[in-house]
């Protein structure tokens, strides 16, 4: 809940800090405004921990440089034509942007660059009025021509003017919609909710990489879940990821199954918690939570409805990667975070057969092998795949967990798991069989890994043995 008092304490300690207080005098004693906009202002209103911070001026690119340069130890120019220019001073880095007043053709998103003279103007056109504030330095004054302050207190996300308009200048503004609602906690306006539900097919002006970055940006919120259901509903989400809202699978009266959908959402969120009480101090991982979202996006395609009322997903594990894959391909993530992604999709499953009967060592160890580097995930995803309301199988399902990660760091002591491989490599291979490098290398490297899985460590010269009796028994 915003305390107005408090907010405009925490204003008044920004426009004090000393880089911001430097810059007010110089642009007023030059004969031009300047102001903290945006998000900066709307996040000192909330208490919330403020990053960089952006300035807008009246003056032009080549005022705003003669005013920073005897102010500055290094300035750029390289988004002159946008009217920002850069500096750092007293070892921050700045920008200072021109007011702007742009157009758009509304065919791309790129607007028609046009430099405007009042800071109302400027405010006017950006995407929602809780980013439409701004404080003046020196002064300070806060400036909130479109009720920025009224929406904060009332927890509402509306455009500054026609969201038709809005969003037809550019349609990205409703997936930053989604985004807010999520990371701000605020319920969007019935009439931008409409609108984005009208101009959700706009969205295909827009590139994969910008719609992948906003995607990125709302899976890193603590609360994602209600931006992923506004996204859904208005039909944006089918538009790019059209899996998920595939999820809300048809059920009839005769055949019943888990609601995929909602289920998929209570992993993505358990996940998030799971991923914040292990690691309290690291980045959001979004590679994690894009694998609880997508990790059941095989079953539409491979749901059976089986004879006394059940239903059947064979192997949607398999057909779930494959798809992620594709889609996260289309959306433009790099090769890593796909492979993780498409891998820990494939494996969720695998920990279930361990709840049902206690694995040997040998398949702890290819349960530790196969995961890899993604062991600690699949960790945090296959628990937080248990959504059962039922106690006492939940109970169940935990203390195996419990139990398996206890033997993986067990085993992991006694044999160095984490760097599990033959106690051959393959050079010497090569010089023990008097081969050369080829197909014959890797399947003796294979064969001395299935006896370290399962025997764990015999020592170099029994490995030896045991290779030359392998190699003998093919008639080499």
């Amino acid at each position: 809940m915003l305390n107005m008092a408090e907010g405009l304490a925490r204003l008044g300690a920004l426009a004090e800090a000393p880089v911001t207080a430097a810059l007010g005098l110089a642009f007023a004693d030059a004969g031009f405004e300047l102001a903290i906009v945006g998000g900066p202002v709307r996040d000192a209103l909330l208490g919330r921990r403020t990053n960089d911070l952006d300035y807008t001026t009246n003056a032009r690119p080549d005022d705003i440089l003669r005013i920073v340069k005897p102010l500055s130890t290094a300035t750029w120019d390289i988004g002159r034509a946008f009217g920002t220019i850069g500096a750092k001073i007293q070892g921050e880095q700045v920008e200072i942007t021109t007011y702007r007043a742009d157009s758009y053709d509304g065919v791309t998103r790129k607007p028609t660059v046009a430099f405007g003279d009042t800071l109302e103007q400027d405010l006017v056109r950006r995407d929602f009025t809780v980013n439409a504030m701004a404080l003046r330095i020196p002064g300070p004054a806060l400036v909130d021509p479109t009720g920025g302050v009224e929406d904060l207190v009332a927890q509402t996300l509306r455009t500054p003017a026609d969201p038709a308009v809005s969003f037809g200048d550019d349609p990205l503004r409703m997936l930053r919609a989604a985004r807010f609602a999520s990371q701000l906690d605020m319920q969007v306006a019935d009439a931008t909710v409409a609108a984005m539900e009208r101009l959700a097919t706009t969205l295909e002006i827009v590139s994969p990489e910008r719609i992948q970055a906003e995607l990125v940006k709302l899976l890193a919120t603590d609360r994602p879940l209600p931006g992923i259901r506004l996204l859904v509903e208005t039909g944006l989400m089918g538009l790019f990821l059209p899996e998920v809202p595939a999820l809300r699978l048809e059920v009839d009266e005769h055949h019943h199954h888990k609601d995929v959908y909602e289920h998929s959402l209570t992993v993505l969120q358990q996940a998030i918690d799971l991923e914040k009480d292990r690691h309290p101090d690291a980045a959001p991982d979004v590679t994690l939570r894009l694998a609880a979202l997508l990790h059941d996006i095989g079953k539409p395609a491979t749901r059976k409805l089986e004879p006394g009322g059940a239903v059947s997903f064979h192997h949607h594990d398999v057909k779930g990667a494959r798809l992620a894959r594709k889609r996260l391909q289309a959306l433009r993530f790099d090769s890593d975070t796909i492979s993780a992604v498409t891998q820990l999709i494939e494996q969720h499953l695998r920990f279930f057969g361990y709840a049902e009967g206690a694995w040997t060592d040998s398949a702890v160890r290819r349960y530790v092998r196969d995961a890899g580097e993604q062991l600690e995930r699949l960790h945090i995803l296959t628990r937080a795949d248990v959504t059962t309301r039922n106690k006492r199988k939940a109970g169940r399902l935990r203390s195996a967990y419990d139990d398996i990660e206890t033997r993986i760091a067990q085993l992991a002591e006694q044999e160095e798991l984490d760097a599990m491989r033959p106690e051959i490599d393959g050079n010497r291979i090569q010089e023990i069989l008097g081969i050369r490098p080829g197909r014959e290398v890797g399947e003796a490297y294979r064969f001395l890994l299935d006896i370290r899985l399962d025997e764990g460590v015999i020592g170099p010269d029994a490995a030896e043995q045991r290779l030359r009796e392998w190699w003998a028994a093919r008639g080499a």
